[in-house]
């Protein structure tokens, strides 16, 4: 994905963990299948980056279910700690599949 160029793996949270999954049913192995999936959008999410840079992907699982990420980056950039996973809402998914054709033209 670009922009994550020195990314070696990932750093479960696992209160996060659990989170996801029973708030939204999102599984850890989903929100990993997102960041290798493409295409996918990334923006910072300023509203949130008070203590910490945070960042929101949009992307979709091997399974094409479309999920929106929240994410921060630790030990310098090469691990993602998984904030939240949900599903897109609709303002979310135009955005994303605006992309997708964007990147197919």
């Amino acid at each position: 994905m670009e922009g994550l160029s020195r990314v070696e793996a990932f750093d479960w949270d696992d209160g996060n963990r659990i989170k996801n999954w029973v708030k939204h049913g999102v599984s850890s192995q989903e929100c990993e299948e997102v960041f290798y999936n493409a295409p996918t959008l990334l923006v910072p999410d300023t509203k949130h980056s008070q203590k910490e840079k945070r960042f929101v992907v949009l992307g979709k699982t091997s399974s094409g279910r479309a999920l929106t990420v929240v994410f921060t980056l630790r030990s310098r950039g090469t691990l993602i700690r998984i904030i939240s996973a949900r599903n897109q809402s609709m303002r979310e998914y135009k955005s994303y599949k605006m992309l997708c054709q964007k990147k197919e033209n």
